[in-house]
């Protein structure tokens, strides 16, 4: 079993930063790719950003590029998400997933794992 839990959600003002970390515990070996998503109020789940195991290919969608950094240090099996610049729009529930084969990135349905979520809240 994989066990992942989220931190560092929180409020914070319009323009301010946070930082999400996702930390794995449990049988984290080869989990090939670790994303992010969230849900935003009224809305379905959807796709933030994600990283591959080597941290050479990353994705993100197009609302969060130049906004937001993914990244993972699988030497403590911890998967981070920088969100710089952030908007009232962002406010959500974020997630992190994992999953130990590759697949559609893009899509909670290829992910395995997931944590139970933090909240983000951004405030005008």
């Amino acid at each position: 079993q994989v066990q992942l839990v989220e931190s560092g959600g929180g409020l914070v003002q319009a323009g301010g930063s946070l930082r999400l970390s996702c930390a794995a515990s449990g049988r984290t070996f080869r989990l090939y790719t670790v994303g992010w998503f969230r849900q935003l109020p009224g809305k379905e789940r959807e796709f933030v950003a994600a990283i591959t195991w080597g941290g050479g290919n990353t994705y993100y969608r197009d609302s969060v590029k130049g906004r937001f950094t993914i990244s993972r240090n699988n030497a403590i099996n911890t998967g981070y998400l920088q969100m710089n610049s952030l908007k009232p729009e962002d406010t959500a529930v974020y997630y992190c997933a994992a999953v130990s084969r590759p697949g559609p990135y893009s899509d909670f349905r290829s992910y395995d794992y997931w944590g139970q979520g933090t909240q983000v809240t951004v405030s005008s």
